[in-house]
């Protein structure tokens, strides 16, 4: 399995947290995980065979060569894979919005193809990649693309901000707090929050937690979940499980124990040595 992770150019470090890929070819297949309910997005590219999926219990489905995973509340189960090779966009929480025209509401828990956002400009982007030598060179193309699609401003400002608070301190901050800080009252936030994301502050804020909880206890797994769950603002450990559950569809040990022993698509802090250059050649 070869990895990389890089960081965007300038212009999208406001709205992109990284840009990173999987390149893995192997005689036995690659168990690949469940991808969680969280608060930003993941535009995937892929130059190899794209994922196949589950929903519950549904059939499998296929992805498109690019596509979208934009996941609120149910969990997306993928397939094992034996030719997988991919590079992927991790859109920041509330910043999809600001590169398709189509709201935020309307993205959520939908897996959509590159065509599905940007029509005949996402078509040809996809041309375009298939012509490109190296992964290096796909970013470059995926990141001159997404800057031309930048818009320079977004539906609610104000909205950004709160789901940028929310994101980085929803441990400790109340909705009410989060209100005050924006000069703003309660149900004025909670109607435009809704507007713009189809969520509630309160919806983001559980989200929120669950997700750092999650990355957390699967990036150091000596964790002790409880403790892990406390300090990112769970109440106590009933709350823990029942949010867990209602995310991931099964008991926090339970998950655990099946999740640790197959990949993830968690990724260190870009503070952390884990920024790698992206491959000038494919592997």
């Amino acid at each position: 399995m070869k990895r990389f992770q890089v960081l965007p150019c300038a212009a999208l470090r406001p709205y992109i947290d990284r840009i990173w890929g999987w390149d893995y070819r192997g005689g036995a297949a690659l168990p690949l995980p469940a991808l969680l309910p969280g608060t930003g997005a993941e535009l995937y590219f892929h130059y190899r065979q794209p994922f196949s999926y589950t929903r519950g219990d549904g059939p499998p489905l296929a992805c498109e060569t690019g596509h979208l995973f934009c996941l609120r509340r149910d969990p997306l189960q993928l397939s094992a894979a034996r030719d997988l090779g991919f590079i992927a966009v991790r859109f920041k929480a509330g910043m999809l919005h600001r590169f398709t025209a189509i709201p935020g509401r309307e993205l959520a828990d939908r897996v959509l193809a590159l065509d599905d956002l940007w029509e005949r400009p996402g078509q040809a982007l996809q041309r375009r990649l298939s012509y490109a030598a190296t992964p290096a060179q796909c970013i470059l193309l995926i990141e001159d693309f997404l800057c031309a699609q930048l818009r320079s401003d977004g539906p609610d400002a104000v909205v950004e901000r709160a789901m940028e608070m929310l994101y980085r301190d929803g441990a400790t901050l109340t909705i009410q707090q989060l209100a005050e800080r924006l000069h703003l009252g309660r149900r004025q936030l909670e109607r435009r929050f809704l507007s713009v994301s189809g969520q509630t502050p309160a919806a983001m804020k559980s989200l929120a937690r669950f997700q750092h909880t999650v990355r957390a206890l699967m990036l150091d797994a000596a964790a002790a979940a409880t403790d892990v769950a406390l300090a990112q603002g769970y109440f106590d450990q009933a709350h823990f499980i029942r949010n867990f559950r209602r995310y991931a569809g099964a008991a926090p040990q339970c998950y655990l124990q099946g999740a640790r022993n197959k990949t993830h698509f968690y990724n260190t802090s870009r503070d952390d040595s884990g920024i790698m250059p992206a491959p000038d050649h494919y592997f």
